[in-house]
């Protein structure tokens, strides 16, 4: 089991920086790949970028290439996802997930392959 709490949502300007962290339970989180996800209103959740377990491997939606970076630190059972360069279409409440294994970029990029979800946190960037 893993349980998952997202932080550090707020709202901030179009290209502003923000940093979620994702603290996660228990004692095989390092064993877990993880990811992020977010929704808009009125949208489906989409994939924003996956991490491996020894943090080596790492997957980025087109969407935030370049902008966003996903990192992890086991010791401290957290995953990280700096956002740099926000945009306004970046608003969305965020999720973080956790899945057994590292997959392919449709496994990695589809929620229904992950296994545990946080609550989420909004992130609203204003224009």
């Amino acid at each position: 089991q893993v349980h998952l709490v997202e932080s550090g949502g707020g709202l901030v300007q179009a290209g502003g920086s923000l940093r979620l962290s994702c603290a996660a339970s228990g004692r095989t989180f390092s064993t877990y790949t993880m990811g992020w996800f977010r929704q808009a209103p009125g949208k489906e959740r989409e994939f924003v970028a996956a991490i491996s377990w020894h943090g080596l491997s790492t997957n980025y939606a087109d969407s935030v290439k370049g902008r966003f970076t996903i990192s992890r630190v086991n010791a401290k059972n957290t995953v990280y996802l700096q956002m740099n360069s926000l945009k306004p279409e970046d608003t969305a409440v965020y999720y973080c997930a956790a899945r057994k294994t590292w997959g392919t970029t449709a496994e990695l990029g589809a929620g229904n392959e992950y296994d545990y979800w946080g609550q989420g946190t909004q992130v609203t960037v204003s224009s």
